[in-house]
């Protein structure tokens, strides 16, 4: 995909509950993070924004949260939304750094073994 080669670093699968601020009218949706990565997400939603909209995220995940103002990149309607973080704090960022760790090794990990799975194996 051509969005991805444009990309500073990697986007990894990352589930979490969200909430968008729209800065100009402070609308609020809830809605789902389907990609994260350092400098951006992806969030599923049936009605996303136009691009260049400036919102406020609030991403939820493990008892922690991320927050930081962004503006949405690209729209693919009755899907999602990319958006593109700005002046995240030090703070927030290093809540985004675990997280993205935490995906890492997740993504890195080795496949489970049969026997994790509980089969019976008869000869």
């Amino acid at each position: 995909m051509e969005q991805q080669s444009q990309r500073r670093t990697p986007r990894f699968p990352f589930s979490a509950s969200a909430e968008v601020t729209r800065l100009d009218t402070g609308a609020t949706e809830s809605t789902q993070v389907n990609e994260l990565s350092l400098y951006g997400c992806y969030l599923d939603t049936k009605a996303p924004l136009q691009r260049a909209v400036r919102v406020n995220i609030k991403i939820h995940s493990g008892g922690q949260f991320f927050e930081a103002p962004a503006s949405v990149v690209y729209s693919q309607p009755a899907l999602g939304m990319g958006l593109a973080f700005r002046d995240v704090k030090p703070v927030f960022l290093a809540v985004l750094q675990k997280w993205l760790r935490q995906a890492l090794d997740k993504q890195n990990a080795p496949p489970p073994a049969i026997d994790d799975f509980g089969a019976d194996t008869e000869s």
